[in-house]
């Protein structure tokens, strides 16, 4: 299945999702100073796009390597995806992303699981792996 540029886009905008992240993008950077509040999310989205950059480049060697098919990784997508629904929906009052007002965010819960999640991975990996002639063929002319 060829993917344009465009459904491509489309694609990763929905599963990573930015405008339901923003709520809890807020609540984290809550406890941050406001003047360093625009660098860390930009340094929190450059360790997301870096993380699935790599998923692109070696997600399918990593995938040869544990033997697991592409059919298996959208199953286990599809079941990560159902726990952290579940979580969502039936979690106390705590939140699922624990704030602490003490510290800066760094990689966890923002870049890593938030923006380059399971889903952001599996769907990053697929496309690659679904490209003809690999993921770079589009660039490489």
């Amino acid at each position: 299945m060829d993917h344009s540029f465009l459904s491509a886009f489309v694609l990763l905008l929905l599963v990573l999702d930015p405008f339901g992240s923003l709520p809890i993008f807020i609540s984290v950077l809550g406890g941050v100073e406001p003047q360093r509040r625009n660098r860390v999310a930009l340094r929190e989205v450059a360790i997301a796009f870096a993380v699935l950059m790599a998923f692109m480049v070696g997600g399918q060697g990593f995938l040869d390597l544990m033997r697991l098919s592409e059919r298996s990784l959208e199953v286990a997508g599809g079941v990560i995806l159902l726990v952290i629904a579940m979580k969502m929906v039936f979690v106390g009052g705590d939140g699922m992303y624990p704030t602490d007002s003490a510290r800066e965010p760094f990689i966890f819960p923002l870049a890593v699981p938030l923006l380059a999640g399971p889903s952001a991975m599996a769907t990053v990996l697929l496309l690659a792996s679904r490209q003809p002639g690999g993921c770079w063929n589009g660039w490489a002319r």
